[in-house]
């Protein structure tokens, strides 16, 4: 009976701490989708985001492993991430020409790359695809929302996408390989980001590193809103199509 009782006391008391640490990280889960949010197009719910991410973090806090040496905080926000760029996966939210123009842009960097040997100037690029800057800039616009997974994910060639930031200690992150393969996709990313124009660059470290939104950004550059959007797209691509050429081994993410 008094066992029964103790025990009955103990899995009320980790219930009480699992709901309590679910609600204290919930804003992170808004953060985090809001984040996302502003990366995809408007067709896609802020509250869906928010729904997958709220799964993710059920996920975390159940898994959670404090002898690991990783805050929570840390673990949440990688499975919050996950689960919300699977949602978005498994949606497959854009649509093929908008893919598929994406792609033309890369192509196009990446052959004036090769002639110039220097980043190609919007100018460029739009004759380069031969269509008008006006409209090369429509498709900058159009093609953010492909920004995102690209660029989080990592080369792995496990077909799972791993992601280039999520740096979860455990004993497989610890492998000399692994660490190896980071560094230099580290090395590779940080030397793409230093050739970038000095406009694309500046946004592209505030908005990344520094986490400002596009609306902070247009403030400090003293640009429009909708150009650092545009400027933001073309710095993404340009280094999606440099990462490419120099890490072969990088493939596009599953639909």
């Amino acid at each position: 009976m008094y066992q029964n009782l103790v025990s009955q006391d103990t899995s009320e008391e980790a219930r009480a701490l699992r709901e309590k640490r679910i609600l204290e990280h919930l804003p992170q889960v808004k953060l985090i989708a809001a984040r996302i949010a502003e990366k995809v197009p408007d067709s896609v719910s802020v509250d869906d985001l928010i729904s997958a991410g709220t799964l993710g973090l059920i996920d975390a806090v159940d898994n959670f492993n404090p002898t690991l040496n990783v805050k929570l905080k840390t673990y949440a926000e990688h499975k919050i991430r996950g689960a919300i760029l699977d949602s978005l996966r498994s949606i497959d939210w854009a649509p093929r020409n908008k893919r598929r123009k994406g792609k033309q842009i890369e192509a196009a960097i990446t052959a004036l790359e090769k002639t110039l040997h220097r980043a190609p100037i919007e100018e460029e690029v739009a004759q380069q695809l031969g269509i008008e800057l006006e409209e090369y800039r429509r498709w900058l616009v159009e093609t953010r929302g492909l920004n995102l997974a690209p660029l989080e994910q990592g080369p792995t060639g496990d077909g799972e996408g791993s992601d280039v930031l999520r740096f979860i200690s455990d004993d497989h992150e610890e492998w000399p390989s692994v660490q190896l393969e980071r560094s230099e996709l580290r090395r590779l990313l940080i030397d793409t980001i230093e050739k970038l124009p000095e406009v694309e660059r500046t946004i592209v470290t505030l908005y990344y590193r520094r986490e400002l939104t596009l609306r902070e950004i247009a403030q400090v550059v003293s640009l429009h809103e909708t150009r650092v959007s545009q400027l933001k797209s073309q710095a993404i691509l340009r280094m999606r199509a440099a990462m490419r050429a120099r890490w072969p081994g990088t493939s596009e993410p599953r639909r």
